[in-house]
């Protein structure tokens, strides 16, 4: 089975429709130097497993796309040595190093030597080929020296005749089930128009709103903080681990304003895999469950966020999520369409925080080179994104985080319409958020913006 799933196809075709790409960077830090022969087996066992791969357009507009076996990665990019105070901008940079699912590279890997001996290495994956577990474990296999038999075909192995008249025929027999798609689309369209009310922008008084159409930049940091305290101050609250990000998530929504207009109420949208096992080999094997989180009462108790949360993960197993109902009718979606749609498929007038939380990782996943990195994180980058297309769907908050070797990072992107948008705010924001709840950084990385 080598056809895309269709939210696969989905993160593709709003790729082509707008510009703009998700990314997953997985980020090492060493207090030594790294070793580099090691460092290029992990890079060619990655080219062998699921990043290794590339997606194959049908030859019709409506067809369904595949995998096809990928070219090899870019060789490793080796820096000049830098101050580990450069760390942050190096990753930025990294970051904005084009990947692409079709057309390649799919993965990059770069090495930033540091002047006090120590280095930096990190990884930007396309989210089109592996969501951030699905990168992890890929890391994991990688740094495990293990590889995958995924079964592709090379590129172009059909004929463009066998290739229009076998996904044709595919289209044909999905044409019920799309049928189907479109009359739950139309239905969900309906509920969310009456029901949607777009808030006021949250921009600070006098702060003209952007209308460059370049690359931005979203200011991006990430803390380190001490997993076992974590756990403790989860206890504390009478909460869990999980519950103590989402309260992380809205307490930094919070002070940046990116509430409902009570001034209180936060939407935290919480990615959840559902990914059944080693062999599943989606990219995005993902579904989603919406909170409304009281910003200030979690500071104090999390019972209410823990009952909550544990009942929307059952009923969630229970029912898929109404927003995937309509995903038989990607391959037939014009790029138009997509781009008018996406602010109400992501529900962008709700002003949500994204709050994903990978659990704890593989130590695998720290011996890149053979040995234990000192810090490892990862987090969400986009490339393409404009000032104008941001501010349009109202700013953005993302929150990232995962425990390794007793260290628990907290990944934030954070872009405000119409605010001044810096590195040092966005730090200041987060840092502040993480000591409402009575915790502390241990080390902090931020771009330069």
């Amino acid at each position: 089975m080598t056809k895309l799933a269709l939210l696969d196809q989905a993160a593709f075709l709003r790729l082509r429709a707008t510009g703009q790409g998700s990314t997953v960077q997985c980020t090492w830090v060493y207090d030594r130097d790294v070793n580099i022969d090691e460092l290029r087996s992990f890079k060619s066992n990655l080219d062998a497993g699921l990043l290794g791969r590339r997606i194959e357009r049908s030859p019709l507009p409506f067809g369904r796309h595949r995998w096809v076996l990928g070219s090899r990665s870019p060789e490793i990019a080796l820096e000049p040595r830098q101050p580990r105070s450069e760390i942050g901008g190096w990753i930025e940079r990294r970051a904005l190093v084009r990947v692409d699912p079709e057309f390649g590279p799919t993965f990059h890997v770069g090495v930033l030597p540091l002047d006090d001996g120590g280095a930096a290495v990190t990884l930007v994956a396309s989210h089109c080929v592996a969501d951030g577990l699905g990168v992890a474990t890929a890391i994991a296999e990688a740094a495990s020296k293990k590889t995958r038999n995924l079964g592709y075909p090379q590129e172009n192995s059909r004929t463009r005749w066998r290739a229009v008249l076998s996904d044709l025929a595919d289209a044909v027999l999905a044409l019920p089930t799309v049928i189907r798609a479109l009359v739950a689309t139309l239905l969900i369209l309906r509920k969310v128009s009456a029901e949607t009310q777009v808030p006021p922008e949250a921009r600070r008084p006098g702060t003209p709103a952007s209308s460059g159409e370049g690359q931005a930049i979203l200011p991006s940091v990430t803390i380190q903080t001490d997993a076992a305290a974590w756990e403790a101050r989860a206890r504390s609250l009478h909460g869990s681990s999980n519950t103590l990000v989402v309260a992380f998530a809205a307490r930094l929504a919070h002070r940046m304003g990116r509430v409902h207009p009570d001034g209180n109420t936060v939407t935290v949208v919480l990615p959840v895999s559902d990914r059944t096992n080693t062999d599943d080999d989606r990219a995005n094997a993902l579904t989603s469950i919406t909170l409304t989180v009281d910003a200030r009462a979690v500071a104090e108790n999390l019972s209410g966020v823990r009952a909550e949360l544990k009942t929307l993960l059952k009923s969630r197993a229970e029912q898929p999520n109404e927003m995937l109902a309509g995903l038989p009718l990607i391959p037939f979606t014009p790029r138009w369409v997509v781009r008018r749609a996406e602010g109400i498929a992501m529900s962008t007038s709700q002003l949500p925080v994204g709050c994903s939380n990978l659990g704890s990782l593989d130590t695998a996943v720290s011996r890149i080179d053979g040995g234990d990195a000192i810090e490892v994180f990862m987090r969400l980058a986009e490339q393409g994104i404009t000032a104008r297309r941001i501010e349009k769907t109202h700013g953005q908050l993302y929150c990232g985080t995962a425990t390794i070797n007793g260290t628990r990072f907290l990944s934030v992107v954070a872009y405000q319409g119409g605010a001044a948008n810096t590195a040092a705010a966005t730090r200041e924001l987060a840092c502040s958020a993480l000591a409402d709840l009575h915790l502390f950084a241990t080390s902090v990385y931020a771009s330069p913006t």
